[in-house]
């Protein structure tokens, strides 16, 4: 890569051969890469006080300290999705913090991973990004006590995020349950965004819808695993909306049924599928998990890539008895999500099926 012109604005999307929650490994190839990592089956009898590892795929790790606290602990990091540096570094520094929120826990501190291509980027851009994850993290109440940087060939920020939450109250993949109904928090579309951004094709409205939507940080999250009835609770990034309930399913040993109609979408995202602005995760993770998926006749190609978007920050998707429906949408817009949505329900079996 030759030295940038740094007369010319910088485009932070052009420093990177992916962006956001589209830059995670494919869902098939990651559970490959793990299929020998035998020390994980061992964890819960090694570590009894580590109530959640790596054994169900959920959102952090959670490590008991007394009856009543637990530290919640998780790291995400990516490379651009927008050439904002101060946005790219709100947009990372929320979804980081997603996983805390997405357990049921309250962050109390951040650490942040910064990767640069130092001497092709400006050092003012890079205080950009970093003030922008800071921005975030202050709107959280919590500081970035510190971190860790490298010189790389492709620019990555990112945040470590620990949090504490009551034992009691952990929300995990494993904890859904037959019966129960899917409320998804956030409406999606971010990858389908992210693939007309690149191409100079995304509105300036659908920009700052883009930028409002990942830059919200999911604090019903504490709130409503507070909320009985609530039993499962996941945050959607980077496998999909598909990928993330196939995870709650495989866990907890159920089917699902959603549909398409019901889901909540960033303006304009229906168009901009059909026009082909779809990314290259997204058709990685249908080829990971499509064949654990029954699409209902008459669903398009580019509907099923709504299923299976990257989201980079996405929503709570929250698994809950149906009698907690309405508390749990209170809680919801309570805390600012007004595009909160029943999508479907878990079922009892293993099949996982869209409707039309």
């Amino acid at each position: 890569m030759n030295d940038l012109n740094l007369n010319e604005p910088i485009r932070l999307t052009q420093l990177s051969h992916g962006g956001g929650c589209g830059c995670k490994i494919a869902p098939s190839v990651l559970r490959d890469i793990l299929a020998d990592t035998t020390f994980a089956s061992h964890l819960a009898t090694a570590y009894p006080d580590l109530l959640v590892g790596i054994e169900h795929g959920d959102d952090a790790a959670v490590y008991k300290l007394n009856d009543e606290q637990a530290i919640v602990a998780t790291t995400d990091f990516f490379m651009p999705i927008v050439d904002d540096p101060f946005e790219f570094g709100r947009i990372a520094a929320t979804n980081a913090l997603s996983d805390v929120y997405a357990m049921g826990g309250k962050p109390l501190f951040a650490l942040a991973i910064v990767g640069m291509p130092i001497g092709k980027l400006p050092n003012e851009v890079i205080r950009q990004i970093l003030a922008g994850g800071e921005s975030v993290c202050k709107a959280a109440g919590i500081p970035i006590a510190g971190g860790h940087s490298i010189d790389t060939p492709e620019p990555i920020y990112g945040l470590v995020g620990i949090g504490v939450v009551n034992p009691r109250k952990v929300k995990q993949n494993v904890s859904g349950r037959a019966g129960d109904i899917l409320i998804l928090g956030k409406p999606l579309g971010v990858g389908i965004y992210s693939a007309a951004l690149k191409k100079g094709l995304l509105s300036t409205w659908q920009y700052s819808a883009m930028i409002a939507a990942t830059t919200q940080l999911n604090t019903a999250g504490p709130d409503l695993a507070d909320t009985a009835g609530v039993h499962a609770m996941t945050d959607i990034t980077g496998f999909g909306l598909l990928g993330h309930l196939l995870e709650i399913t495989r866990a907890s040993g159920v089917g699902a049924h959603a549909e398409l109609s019901r889901l909540p979408l960033l303006p304009g995202v229906g168009e901009l599928a059909q026009q082909g602005h779809v990314t290259g995760a997204s058709e990685r993770n249908w080829a990971s998990y499509g064949h654990e998926v029954r699409i209902a006749d008459g669903i398009a190609d580019w509907q099923r890539a709504l299923l299976t978007d990257p989201q980079t920050s996405g929503g709570l998707l929250v698994s809950c008895a149906p009698d907690a429906r309405e508390a749990v949408l209170d809680t919801f817009r309570r805390h600012g999500f007004a595009q909160a949505t029943e999508i479907g329900r878990l079922a009892a079996g293993s099949d996982v099926s869209i409707a039309a």
